[in-house]
């Protein structure tokens, strides 16, 4: 049998792939997040910076009009409007504005745009289009000293190269981070191989050990973390042993115990084949019948062994087993074996009090019968056997009248395929420790007594009521 834990989709494509998912989804999407933010932030800083120069270039400006009795003046020569025009990398614009008069610059300096901001003493920046280009401008207001309705307002605009080549250059700022996220990255990923190295190593070690047996993995060298995974892969391989362990017993012990009665049973029929009359070959057919009933009992209960497997505790066919009437209904299937034996067969029971178990019924009532069969077959003619349910705890007794077990076998009879030096008849030695092993299933206690007056008690004790559960 291989028994092999495969490789590469469980560790690279599922556990791998998983913790490589769970560590690099938030780490990216912080930087991402992150990055958006500062993007977002360096903007606005870059905007608040040149919108400054705008406001102080536009207030610089204002500080030239003067408000006369008609109308405002700017004094602005063209030596202070090419100073103020000036920019190596942007086109300047200005305007100035008393009503829908304009008194220097554009005439059509745009008043409104988007990505609006405010600033100190009305003033307002946004950007816009103007002559084919987008352009950042910003409006400041000034008002008549002697006449505070007289508004005069002072735009000032200019191109966005400086500020698109600044937001540029702050970018590079950042890729050190990126450096920084790749470098985390490859940390990470080479953190989760290593990680998982372990595992793989155990795998491997589990495969090529135990292609040639079942022997449990040493782990001393496991990691603390991987130690209970360890721990169930070694308890799973030591009950695969157990498993094969009874199946090589039981398929061994079905040969040499079916080996006899089989050969019987070809030596029979020669016989028959080779009689010289009807009245012989009757004869040996009668014997072949009481062999091949003997054969039968034998694979009954070669089958009845081979389902006593430990995880039947567990199986759902497990319920609610009243002994009452289990002894009732059991017994009454030996009544007519009994009575032609000339036995007497008597139930006594516990008052009306219950003696509920939780159990297997059908394998409760394969161990009573073995019991009642077992008792048939070794009390003579005359002699009684008796059947007592008990309640505190719950419990089955059965007694006979028959020649008992010597005491130094009273526990090797209950060992498969044992029989003892008083053991009459064809059995098979079997009987006994089936009724031992459902007993173990249901956590049930079996002994063997020899009875003062004679004859043998065997009873089977059961959990008390309180401790009713489904093992």
């Amino acid at each position: 049998m291989k028994w092999a834990l495969r490789r590469p989709r469980g560790l690279g494509g599922g556990l791998e792939g998983g913790l490589r998912w769970r560590l690099l989804a938030p780490l990216l999407g912080v930087v991402l997040v992150a990055s958006v933010l500062s993007a977002h932030a360096a903007s606005g800083l870059i905007d608040a910076v040149f919108d400054r120069w705008l406001l102080d270039a536009a207030r610089s400006l204002a500080s030239q009009v003067q408000f006369e009795q008609q109308a405002a003046v700017i004094a602005l020569n063209r030596q202070a409007q090419a100073v103020l025009t000036y920019d190596a990398d942007d086109r300047t614009y200005f305007s100035v504005l008393e009503g829908d008069h304009v008194l220097a610059g554009e005439q059509h300096l745009p008043r409104s745009g988007s990505d609006v901001r405010e600033y100190d003493k009305g003033a307002q920046a946004f950007e816009a289009p103007f002559l084919g280009h987008p352009v950042r401008v910003v409006w400041v207001q000034l008002a008549s000293a002697q006449d505070p309705a007289r508004v005069v307002l002072v735009g000032v605009g200019e191109t966005l190269n400086k500020r698109r080549r600044v937001f540029r250059e702050l970018l590079w700022v950042y890729a050190p981070v990126g450096l920084i996220v790749i470098v985390a990255a490859w940390i990470l990923l080479a953190a989760v191989r290593r990680t998982l190295r372990p595992l793989q190593r155990m795998a491997d070690q589990w495969n090529t050990q135990s292609h040639a047996s079942l022997m449990p993995i040493p782990t001393a060298e496991v990691p603390r973390e991987l130690l209970p995974f360890a721990l169930a892969l070694n308890e799973l391989l030591g009950r695969l042993r157990e498993v094969l362990e009874r199946e090589k017993l039981f398929a061994s012990a079905a040969a040499h115990q079916l080996r006899t009665p089989l050969t019987g049973l070809q030596l029979g029929l020669a016989r028959a084949a080779e009689a010289p009359d009807l009245a012989a070959t009757r004869a040996v057919l009668a014997g072949l019948q009481a062999s091949t009933q003997r054969t039968a009992r034998l694979v009954q209960q070669l089958l009845a062994l081979s389902r006593l497997d430990p995880e039947l505790a567990s199986s759902p066919d497990f319920a609610r087993v009243d002994l009452h009437e289990l002894a009732r209904a059991v017994g009454e299937s030996f009544l007519e074996i009994a009575h032609d034996k000339g036995l007497t067969m008597e139930l006594i029971e516990a008052g009306d009090a219950g003696a509920a178990i939780v159990g297997h019924p059908d394998l409760l009532s394969e161990a009573l019968g073995n019991l009642i069969d077992n008792a048939i077959r070794y009390t003579p003619a005359g002699g009684t056997i008796r059947i007592t349910v008990q309640t505190a705890p719950p419990g089955l007794t059965i007694t006979d009248s028959g020649p008992g077990i010597p005491a130094d076998e009273l526990v090797k009879v209950m060992l498969r395929f044992y029989r003892g030096r008083q053991a009459s008849g064809q059995g098979s030695g079997l009987g006994l420790a089936i009724v031992k092993e459902i007993a173990n299933l249901h956590h049930a206690g079996v002994s063997l007594k020899n009875m003062d007056e004679g004859g043998l008690q065997v009873r089977i004790v059961f959990p008390a009521p309180g401790q009713l559960h489904r093992f």
